[in-house]
């Protein structure tokens, strides 16, 4: 490529700047002991995962190193680069020579994979050699390949300091840009995140023909091309052009990826128009198409968004990639506007859609997460939740990338402006901007109080949920779903942690009349081994549930509710004549966060019950 490249662009053109690497640090409370958890167990397993699914072979095998065959899916690639960015996050969180080590081993691979003019994909090559480089590109994923690769490079050069990998992902970002655009191939991949992954790598090199291309591959959907292979353009996001579109549709997670690419080059060409349509679609996603945890994607067929209410609990598919996607398409929309309301979303996601995809351990997963389990009556996919979480999938997109959210989740908690620092997620640790060091001492979700210390005096911006009416700062009343707004050196946020019972959407069929459990940011769900009634049977009293801590689960903090048990006919007829349902005596209703059920057994579980 002609044009030099430059030193780093800006960050972003939005409301918020996001802070450096290590500007913020988590040191304790509720998210610390998971991401040691991460850190030491699931990331050094997820390679081994890796070793035994055959994707480290097939990456081997396109370096000319041992024989054999390619195995696995062709997104096999994909699992490889998101495990090396949770490395990278992981070392940059806390720098390991055993894992460095890891790294550096595994890049020299895959630089020795890579084609001369800068093409990889170890799958496509093993399997149709050059001559089938973009032949079906619908479903070959060669695009989301590089784009975690890509996101991987620049993850371990701002950890690591190692041009390795950012080498790699260079000059395979050059050879797409010689291959794809409006006088060349026109084509995009199946699967979105190459938009994402582009743009990151134009803000790290500040070469512009990666965010030329990254434009151009958000404008290229909805133009029929996925269309004119013969597949379905709603699946893929390519029905309507994104400047168009008012809603999500289709495969949940590429629906999110694609938004999220598309917010990265709004906020890096200033694109008042498509950041306008995607704060449209969000609000209509966030208001119609998502579940009460933040699960995203109501259909198992397709893995897609259903429609407008079409949220079912016991058919949920909310895949775990989702939420993840939807958190990174939120962020990018609070950096952006700097509302606060895609922090409230990205914490409803974060602590329930996103966190019941991982075990306690750290090492076991959901794929899908259902908000109701009455039994084994999922599809025999392998990624059922009456199975339990699993080691790993056939198709083990979720593992590598709730580690790598683990390992980058310091990055959400805050921003700052010119003359703020704004806290938008709340956990022990550190935040640093500028001269200004702040030490966050909180046990948030458990307690609502956070106690903030500045080094020196300092303006800060703190999110108050839209749940918590009645906060204060400071002893002073602050108003809910917006940022409080201090100055000092000393803050005391605190947030009531008022047990809720909030009901559902009448527009939502499937729930119609009735009622769920919540306590701050943490959606509940009641389980069988918590109660002798059956849960199936339970219907809830509008009497307020009662928080109590546990030494359960991590220590987590259980509801108490009332409820009656139902007298539902049992002669094989579905259908009731009587109105009442809950005549039956009344009993505790114990309810453990939605984040930490089927942690013991896998039982009947629901987050919606019948109001009595």
């Amino acid at each position: 490529m002609s044009e030099a490249l430059r030193g780093p662009a800006a960050t972003t053109r939005g409301r918020l700047r996001p802070l450096g690497l290590g500007a913020a640090t988590i040191t304790g409370g509720f998210w610390a002991p998971r991401q040691a958890r991460n850190g030491a167990d699931a990331i050094p397993s997820g390679q081994d995962q890796l070793e035994k699914a055959g994707n480290l072979h097939n990456l081997r095998l396109a370096a000319g190193i041992g024989t054999g065959e390619a195995i696995g899916p062709v997104f096999a690639d994909s699992d490889v680069y998101k495990w090396l960015e949770a490395a990278a996050w992981e070392y940059g969180r806390n720098p390991d020579d055993d894992l460095h080590k890891r790294i550096r081993d595994l890049t020299v691979v895959v630089a020795a994979a890579q084609r001369e003019d800068g093409y990889l994909d170890s799958v496509v090559q093993l399997r149709q050699g050059d001559e089938g480089r973009y032949q079906e590109l619908v479903w070959s994923h060669e695009h989301y390949c590089a784009g975690h690769l890509i996101q991987a490079a620049v993850a371990q050069v701002r950890c690591t300091g190692d041009r390795g990998l950012l080498d790699v992902a260079i000059k395979l970002a050059d050879h797409l840009f010689a291959t794809f655009g409006d006088d060349k191939t026109v084509d995009v991949d199946g699967h979105p995140v190459i938009e994402m992954a582009l743009v990151e790598l134009y803000r790290e090199t500040g070469t512009t023909a990666y965010l030329e291309l990254a434009k151009w591959f958000v404008d290229a959907r909805g133009h029929g091309i996925i269309e004119r292979h013969g597949h379905s353009a709603a699946y893929f996001s390519d029905r309507v052009p994104v400047r168009e579109a008012t809603s999500v549709e289709g495969h949940s997670v590429r629906a999110v990826y694609l938004a999220a690419g598309a917010a990265d080059v709004a906020l890096e060409t200033g694109d008042s128009d498509l950041l306008d349509a995607l704060k449209r679609q969000f609000d209509h996603m966030w208001s119609t198409k998502t579940y009460l945890t933040g699960g995203l994607g109501a259909r198992w067929e397709g893995e897609a968004f259903g429609d407008e209410y079409e949220l079912p609990p016991d058919r949920a598919y909310a895949e775990t990639c989702a939420a993840i996607g939807g958190i990174q398409w939120a962020w990018r929309m609070l950096l952006a506007t700097g509302d606060a309301a895609y922090a409230d979303a990205i914490e409803r996601m974060l602590y329930n859609g996103f966190l019941a995809g991982v075990s306690l351990s750290g090492t076991e997963y959901f794929y899908v997460n259902p908000l109701q389990l009455r039994g084994a009556a999922y599809p025999d996919t392998g990624r059922s939740p009456a199975h339990g979480r699993r080691g790993w999938f056939d198709c083990a997109c979720c593992p590598p990338n709730i580690m790598r959210t683990l390992a980058s989740l310091d990055a959400y908690l805050a921003t700052a402006t010119e003359d703020a620092i704004q806290l938008h997620q709340y956990a022990a640790g550190t935040i640093t901007s500028g001269e200004v060091e702040l030490t966050v001492d909180t046990a948030y979700p458990w307690d609502g109080s956070v106690r903030i210390s500045a080094s020196t005096p300092t303006v800060v911006e703190l999110r108050i949920p839209a749940w918590a009416e009645g906060a204060t700062l400071n002893g002073e009343a602050v108003a809910a779903g917006g940022y409080a707004r201090g100055s000092g050196q000393e803050f005391e946020l605190l947030l009531p942690l008022v047990p809720r019972i909030v009901g559902a959407d009448p527009r939502i069929d499937a729930v119609r009349g009735c009622v769920a459990l919540e306590r701050g940011p943490l959606v509940y769900a009641v389980e069988q081994a918590d109660n002798t009634a059956n849960v199936d049977d339970l219907h809830l009293l509008p009497e307020a549930p009662i928080a109590t801590p546990s030494d359960v689960l991590d220590g987590v903090t259980i509801l108490t509710a009332r409820g009656k048990i139902g007298t539902g006919h049992r002669g094989g007829w579905a259908y009731r004549t009587d109105a009442d349902d809950s005549t039956g005596p009344e009993v505790d209703v114990v309810a453990v966060p939605y984040y930490a059920w089927a942690n013991r057994e896998i039982a009947v579980m629901r987050v919606w019950l019948p109001r009595a």
